[in-house]
């Protein structure tokens, strides 16, 4: 069992390369909460003796072995029965779902090993993003744009705003939809306005065998005030397998979508100062601090805690005797929640 960055770390230790430690300076907040919330440092990883066997890298958003080296990017999609299905996304590496507007959902998706073709319905930015992205160090971050009151924020984050205004010649239409539903976006081109986007870095995941205990588990349904989205474990695809509103969520690629670990991470949603242009306010999604969640991996789902001490700061996950709560190598999805019944603030 170790974390992507641990292992990363032994191989270049091993090579007389040194460690290299990552930091970044966490964003300013953007609610009107004032509220700041505090938790214990993560663990220190720390380079192992000479003497040990150099373990083979692995890439810290998913536990697999390519694109080790290559660029971050983010992408907002919509994820509304209108954009369905959906591009791109069966390519990720992590797949955050976030409450907006309504009650509704969107998602952000996380690229760096590999790149599809198209992503996309491409949709809006929120401020939870904002909050989101600093763990990733100064990723590209790709979206259709913000509401006038946001842009200054956009400005401030450690992100490279690649969005529909600044990056439009890696934007297109599609004729089979309908618009706001039919931007996409080629990944290549994208990047290619962003060349200085962050390398991976460690975001607190860890990959390995599953810890000990575990329920078995079919099917779980997390919940939004006006969306559902299910996973139902495949023995035969060993993976988990998504749904909208209770119907299969499949990508345009074909197949269904899903991942390897499934986790729904319970986090207080309260209202931010942002709202549309029908009145209804912007969810601010507080991810750091500390927390509760379920991970779902290999047919079991696991209680677990989740802790974050500053947004420039990765999410640790650990079982409630407090060992680390290891992911299956593959797809990760995270799952944003209210802390408590779904809530539109």
């Amino acid at each position: 069992m170790r974390s992507a960055w641990d292992a990363a770390v032994r191989g270049r230790a091993a090579a007389g390369l040194g460690v290299l430690v990552l930091g970044a300076a966490a964003l300013p907040a953007c609610s009107d909460s004032g509220e700041r919330n505090t938790a214990p440092p993560p663990r220190s990883t720390g380079a192992p003796s000479p003497s040990e066997t150099p373990e083979p890298a692995v890439h810290p958003f998913n536990g697999g072995t390519k694109g080790l080296d290559n660029p971050v990017l983010a992408v907002k999609i919509e994820n509304t029965r209108p954009a369905l299905p959906q591009s791109g996304v069966k390519a990720a590496d992590i797949v955050y779902v976030e409450q907006v507007e309504g009650g509704e959902t969107r998602l952000m998706a996380v690229y760096s090993s590999k790149l599809p073709k198209k992503v996309g319905p491409v949709r809006s930015a929120r401020i939870s993003d904002l909050h989101i992205l600093p763990q990733f160090g100064r990723p590209a971050f790709a979206f259709s744009g913000v509401q006038s009151k946001m842009k200054k924020y956009v400005r401030k984050a450690p992100v490279y705003d690649i969005s529909q205004e600044n990056a439009g010649g890696a934007y297109f239409r599609s004729s089979a939809r309908r618009i706001p539903y039919n931007l996409y976006a080629n990944p290549k081109d994208l990047l290619k306005r962003a060349p200085k986007a962050a390398k991976p870095r460690d975001i607190g995941f860890e990959f390995g065998d599953a810890p000990e205990g575990g329920k078995p588990t079919k099917s779980f349904t997390a919940r939004w005030p006006s969306a559902t989205m299910g996973f139902t474990w495949s023995a035969e695809e060993k993976r988990w397998l998504a749904s909208w509103g209770g119907r299969p969520d499949r990508a345009a690629e074909g197949g269904r979508l899903g991942g390897k670990t499934i986790v729904i991470q319970y986090a207080k949603t309260t209202r931010s100062k942002f709202h549309d242009f029908l009145g209804s306010y912007t969810p601010l999604i507080h991810t750091t601090g500390t927390g509760r969640a379920v991970v779902l991996r290999d047919g079991k789902s696991y209680k677990a805690k989740w802790s974050r001490p500053s947004e420039g700061k990765g999410t640790t996950f650990t079982t409630t005797d407090g060992k680390p709560m290891t992911f299956a190598p593959g797809q990760v999805w995270v799952l944003l929640v209210n802390d408590g019944k779904p809530y539109t603030p």
